[in-house]
């Protein structure tokens, strides 16, 4: 696999910008603060819509997940919704990663304790624990724009993946409906920061959020650094015009 070209700071704004820990230590410190209302403020600020893109994305692995024996991580996992929308259609293994604590304690405590299919560790995707080749199919929602740096965040998903191995990101995007986009661009920009910002009682998070979206590789921009790493068959699906999109791509 041809890996994707590694350059410094194209990743999350969040830290100092001059290296890569410091933004990961942001990046933990962030989520940590508004873990106790991020499912609350997720289902809320986008009106339901995130179950929808989230069960949308685990439909596109349903062929690899249906196989019994099969092995899938979902990185950056937060309170683990997508890895439970996984595991509902899982006949082998969902591992949930992710850095920060709080948000992982939470998933753990979501999960039904008479499923065997889905397990959590506390694990940064720019190291993973899973050996080469290891993993069928590898997910993040809503995460992988949090990475200190895109690129090498591609090459540690594609290690871990088998050679045919898929790998699907739902993101945050651009929207491309004509009224839709500039009046969702307002909301996104003034509104949702200080809506969450009252209901979590954390600042930062909320006004970090657009800020990320707008520097974030766009539709294409996003598949053709998927191209470049070595990924095969890549396409998107937007969601509600642009707001999230799902990439999905599959080892070389």
């Amino acid at each position: 696999m041809v890996k994707a070209a590694s350059t410094p700071g194209k990743g999350s704004p969040l830290g100092s910008g001059r290296d890569e820990a410091s933004t990961g230590a942001a990046v933990r410190s962030m989520f940590a603060d508004v873990a106790p209302r991020y499912d609350f403020l997720n289902h809320f600020l986008s009106m339901g819509t995130d179950i929808a893109w989230r069960r949308a994305t685990a439909r596109t692995l349903k062929d690899i997940l249906a196989r019994p024996g099969s092995r899938v991580a979902d990185v950056c996992c937060g309170t683990g919704d997508l890895s439970f929308s996984l595991s509902r259609q899982s006949q082998g293994l969902v591992l949930g990663a992710d850095f920060c604590h709080p948000m992982l304690s939470i998933a753990r405590q979501k999960a039904d304790p008479r499923a065997q299919r889905v397990h959590f560790l506390e694990a940064d995707t720019m190291r993973l624990p899973f050996a080469d080749g290891s993993l069928d199919a590898i997910t993040s929602a809503f995460g992988f724009r949090n990475l200190s740096n895109y690129a090498r965040g591609i090459d540690e998903m594609g290690r871990v993946l088998k050679k045919g191995g898929r790998l699907a990101i739902l993101e945050f995007s651009r929207v491309r409906w004509p009224i839709f986009g500039p009046l969702f661009r307002f909301y996104f920009r003034y509104f949702l920061p200080r809506i969450g910002a009252w209901i979590s009682g954390v600042e930062g998070p909320y006004s970090y959020l657009p800020d990320s979206v707008a520097k974030f590789p766009d539709q294409d921009a996003l598949a053709e650094m998927l191209r470049s790493a070595g990924f095969r068959n890549v396409s998107y699906r937007n969601f509600t015009g642009g707001v999230a999109a799902l990439h999905v791509g599959e080892k070389g």
